[in-house]
């Protein structure tokens, strides 16, 4: 029997009210270059919770929405993992709370003036000032890609 959570786009899901996760076996190395002369190498299993340290309470998901991000390498339907408690500094990337909604931008610092910016070289964003009618939300810390969508 499998659990499907849905992750709406404009609510934040706290990941330790989660249930906890099966562990998965791991394969083997696989080499993204040459073959891997690592056959040797062995770790039996991990656990997706551990490893993404899903389990603390500061941690939230959010699924990206749009292409404002792609030279940031975060796609259209992407999940992003969310630390509220993380110190938001110049050059992460974060999820900011920007006319009501939830947007995902990388803060840059500029002449002492933080702005929200889209990481799209195709496309044009408006860059916003982090002013306080902005709300720096959380810092994202890692992201999941299925490859098959």
């Amino acid at each position: 029997m499998s659990t499907t959570l849905a992750i709406p786009p404009s609510t934040p899901i706290p990941l330790s009210d989660l249930p906890r996760p099966v562990q998965l076996k791991v394969v083997g190395a696989a080499g993204a270059g040459f073959p891997s002369p690592a056959q040797d190498w062995e770790e039996s299993a991990i656990n997706l919770v551990d490893l993404l340290r899903l389990d603390r309470a500061a941690s939230f998901v959010f699924r990206v929405s749009g292409q404002s991000m792609l030279d940031a390498g975060l796609f259209d339907s992407d999940v992003l993992v969310v630390d509220r408690d993380a110190k938001p500094v110049n050059g992460r990337i974060v999820i900011a709370v920007v006319d009501g909604g939830f947007v995902v931008r990388q803060l840059c610092v500029r002449n002492g003036v933080p702005t929200l910016e889209a990481r799209n070289s195709r496309l044009h964003y408006d860059p916003v000032v982090a002013d306080e009618s902005v709300e720096v939300w959380g810092v994202v810390r890692a992201s999941v890609r299925n490859l098959q969508a």
